[in-house]
């Protein structure tokens, strides 16, 4: 009896583990709202936020880890080990990701990524000590050593926060250190005689 009584709860949790997971899945980085914007008469276009390479793309995230634990009574889901997340062309790499999400709903409320923090997307590149995804407030947070390029342009500071709603971001030093910033000017086009 009691060992029937354990498989039964060991059932449970797995199937809350793959519910869970398959959930994740399907929810896209940053909860950004999809924006329309109206092209030729009627034709109706669907814009995605590309900040950080956060997407309103409803495409499957895969990830792969180590490990995986979720603990059900703190709602919260934790990958460790060599984390890699793709979306499309969005890829998230880190030590461990962590998700927390709403007891009830089941909905993602914040999304951090910790240690060795590296986020690609296209020309884009991102590296910081830690990334947090707040869903809520649709902002990210990059923080310790942050660099963003993008092509050959290049930021450097302590933190970076990204407001994807507003598409504003700003750049914080750390104490004792400033904000480095370089431009590269585009190449200069010959007139064609």
């Amino acid at each position: 009896m009691e060992r029937r009584k354990e498989g039964v709860n060991r059932g449970k949790g797995l199937s809350f583990l793959v519910l869970l997971c398959s959930l994740f899945l399907m929810i896209k980085f940053g909860e950004a709202e999809e924006k329309k914007v109206t092209g030729k008469v009627g034709e109706k276009k669907v814009m995605t936020d590309r900040g950080f390479g956060l997407t309103a793309s409803r495409a499957p995230i895969d990830i792969t880890s180590d490990t995986v634990e979720a603990n059900q009574k703190q709602s919260i889901v934790t990958f460790k080990g060599n984390v890699v997340a793709k979306q499309e062309d969005f890829t998230l790499y880190a030590n461990t990701l962590v998700i927390y999400y709403n007891q009830d709903t089941k909905k993602i409320k914040e999304i951090m990524a910790i240690g060795n923090v590296k986020i690609v997307q296209l020309e884009r590149r991102a590296t910081s000590k830690k990334a947090t995804f707040h869903q809520d407030e649709n902002k990210v947070v990059l923080e310790g050593e942050t660099v963003v390029r993008e092509g050959e342009n290049v930021i450097r500071g302590e933190r970076v926060i990204y407001y994807i709603d507003e598409e504003r971001s700003v750049v914080e030093g750390g104490i004792g250190s400033r904000v480095s910033t370089t431009i590269v000017p585009p190449p200069k086009e010959e007139k064609k005689k």
